[in-house]
């Protein structure tokens, strides 16, 4: 098992499946010892099980991303523990109702903004400090290709991951030339998860990507060698290898 990444500490949301589960697993192959974030305790303890079946060890945290007390609280019991943060995946995210605009309950909108936008935010207040006290602190967040095309009927999920790609891109800015933090975007594509599968019910999964193919893009991105800043990396185009030798 390679240890690119060994003594590295890595945080991820939405731990427990999908593209959360796949990257967490290969941060633990590659040596990191990762803090994962999901919302049941059973679903974390199973993602626990199969990362010490690799040999790596994991911290389980049970949370509501709503709650940015305990975000909050996190943060100050890694500053306690590590006092740093090498990695930081920014993966959990919510799709909400595909509908027009005006259909879209208050109730719903706002849990998008909360999952999507707000929780975001919360990481990135809790844990720069601790980015900047790692040698070379990275920060990956998951978007969408819908953000930028302004896809009917999808303006619910569309407009947060929007916010979120402002929301990188102005806090890489501010980081970019006063720190060793780097922070950019990944868009997945469609990949075979269950998120994909209630977007696209009629879809054949089995001519998607898995989670598992798209993790090493993941871990390059992590590495204290990416150099890259405020950028929307396209898992589409890094497998066509547009970006040439950045990777």
């Amino acid at each position: 098992m390679s240890q690119e990444l060994e003594g590295k500490v890595a945080l991820i949301t939405g731990a427990t499946r999908g593209i959360g589960a796949g990257v967490a697993l290969a941060l633990a192959r590659a040596g990191a010892h990762i803090i994962m974030i999901g919302r049941t305790t059973g679903a974390l303890e199973d993602m626990d099980d199969a990362i010490r079946e690799l040999g790596a060890e994991a911290t389980l945290v049970p949370m509501d991303l709503c709650d940015g007390d305990a975000i909050d609280r996190l943060g100050g019991h890694v500053a306690e523990k590590w006092g740093k943060l090498d990695i930081l995946i920014g993966n959990a995210g919510i799709l909400g109702p595909i509908s027009p605009m005006g259909h879209i309950p208050p109730k719903e909108w706002d849990q998008l903004m909360a999952i999507n936008v707000t929780a975001n935010y919360r990481l990135i207040r809790a844990f720069d400090p601790l980015l900047r006290a790692a040698d070379a602190g990275r920060a990956t967040f998951v978007t969408s290709t819908v953000a930028e095309t302004n896809r009917a009927y999808w303006g619910g999920y569309a407009i947060t991951k929007a916010a979120l790609n402002c929301m990188v891109k102005t806090y890489a800015n501010e980081i970019g030339n006063t720190t060793n933090v780097k922070a950019n975007l990944i868009n997945p594509g469609p990949i075979r998860t269950s998120m994909r599968a209630a977007a696209m019910p009629g879809e054949d999964p089995e001519t998607l990507d898995t989670p598992h193919d798209i993790a090493p893009l993941f871990i390059k991105m992590s590495m204290p060698d990416f150099q890259a800043n405020g950028e929307n990396i396209s898992y589409a185009d890094y497998k066509a290898g547009v970006y040439g030798d950045k990777f």
